[in-house]
């Protein structure tokens, strides 16, 4: 099963076209497509009510893929929200309980940064890192290059499988050494997650700029690049019960266009279920 989204859901121009209230435009997105990312869960751990009532919001099969809080992945600048690794671990943990209980929880996606290589010390940060986060489903997704070169490439999925880590196939720019190349590989019998990230080589380098979120994420998918992977999709789908896709390449609003046009070239790709507010296509 083939299951796309995008990741957020308030600020696809081409998809709310300014008709719906931000209010509503979580239920109108998923009358369009059965998951999406939350991201917002990066930038601060949420309190367990928003969860609760994103549930609430949605269908029963839509799925959220949860992306894990900076402060897990090494991102945080600034001083920290919580004592320990412990403390911020069980914060997190517990503002998930309404997802999970609900069995609405796709995945929580650990993405690391371009700065974390392959090194003796990772790898065993991301056995505890997977030890405290239980049977919950976690995704990883690299961003140094170190992970799967030639020689460690594997060895790296070998430790995925082992450790019980579902394999974030990244499609992104090939900008050496701050971003991984196209292993279509999946390392769990249930789930595989995919993440476009658009092929913006020059954007992506511009890592200091202001506005660089904006620019690294400023593409549009062609139709050929789309219709292969569709391909690429089906043969994930024969290795995992499910692959998740999001689409994350919304800086000039391409996303959304770009997920239901890959939704329409797989006939077996599951759809949105809500009602629809607004024929907003």
């Amino acid at each position: 099963m083939i299951r796309i989204g995008l990741a957020g859901w308030g600020d696809h121009d081409s998809f709310h076209v300014g008709k719906v209230p931000p209010q509503e435009r979580l239920r109108e997105y998923a009358a369009h497509f059965p998951l999406v990312e939350v991201d917002s869960s990066f930038y601060a751990v949420q309190p367990a009510r928003n969860f609760a009532k994103w549930v609430k919001e949605t269908p029963e099969r839509f799925g959220f893929v949860v992306k894990a809080y900076q402060g897990m992945t090494g991102h945080l600048r600034g001083k920290p929200l919580y004592s320990d690794d412990i403390e911020m671990t069980v914060a997190f943990l517990d503002s998930l309980k309404p997802v999970v209980a609900a069995g609405r929880l796709e995945c929580v996606l650990f993405q690391y940064p371009p700065w974390f290589a392959c090194t003796k010390e990772n790898v065993a940060q991301l056995r505890v890192v997977r030890e405290r986060m239980g049977n919950l489903p976690c995704a990883l997704e690299f961003r140094h290059e170190s992970w799967f070169l030639e020689e460690m490439r594997e060895r790296t999925l070998a430790f995925m499988r082992k450790e019980r880590w579902i394999h974030t196939v990244c499609d992104e720019p090939q900008v050496s050494p701050g971003s991984v190349p196209l292993v279509l590989e999946s390392t769990d019998a249930d789930l595989t997650l995919v993440r476009f990230h658009g092929r913006n080589a020059s954007g992506w380098r511009q890592s200091n700029d202001a506005n660089w979120r904006e620019v690294r994420y400023l593409y549009r998918y062609k139709p050929d690049e789309l219709t292969e992977w569709a391909d690429r999709l089906k043969l994930l789908a024969e290795r995992s019960k499910r692959v998740a896709v999001i689409f994350n390449n919304n800086s000039g609003g391409d996303a959304a266009d770009n997920a239901l046009s890959l939704m329409a070239m797989l006939p077996d790709a599951e759809e949105g279920t809500g009602p629809r507010q607004l024929d907003l296509f």
